[in-house]
């Protein structure tokens, strides 16, 4: 089960023309490891979540969106190409890719999804739940 924490957070690409603040709670870290994640980022990804009426984007035109399955879309700079959002339209929450924030927002990695298909070239072995699939009906974070 992951936590939330309430929190103040900040996060940007790269190259600093996409920055954003969360004002609310974060979840723990997911670690995806579906192929849609290992082919965008080259390895698994890992991400957190809020409400999307707690994220605020300064440099929006700067995102592009990319829809990977129907109803999802990917974000990312369109300056310097780091991936910054996972978005499911049907959905409340918004996920955050945990490498984009700034300093140490006191989240940890609370466990790994779609873990079947997981790259060949590495094991899981930090002892934290492994799931086949989604997590909690989440994907991504």
């Amino acid at each position: 089960m992951t936590r939330e924490h309430r929190m103040s957070t900040t996060g940007s690409c790269l190259c600093g023309a996409v920055a954003y603040r969360v004002d609310g709670p974060l979840r723990d870290v997911l670690a995806c490891h579906c192929t849609q994640c290992r082919k965008t980022s080259g390895n698994f990804v890992t991400a957190t979540s809020c409400a999307k009426s707690d994220l605020s984007i300064a440099g929006e035109a700067s995102i592009s969106w990319f829809t990977s399955s129907p109803g999802v879309r990917r974000g990312f700079c369109s300056v310097c190409g780091s991936q910054l959002f996972w978005d499911v339209a049907a959905r409340s929450t918004m996920s955050i890719f945990a490498g984009t924030l700034d300093g140490d927002p006191g989240l940890r990695l609370s466990g790994h999804i779609f873990c079947e298909a997981k790259g060949g070239y590495y094991e899981i072995t930090d002892g934290l739940p492994q799931q086949t699939g989604a997590y909690r009906r989440e994907s991504c974070g």
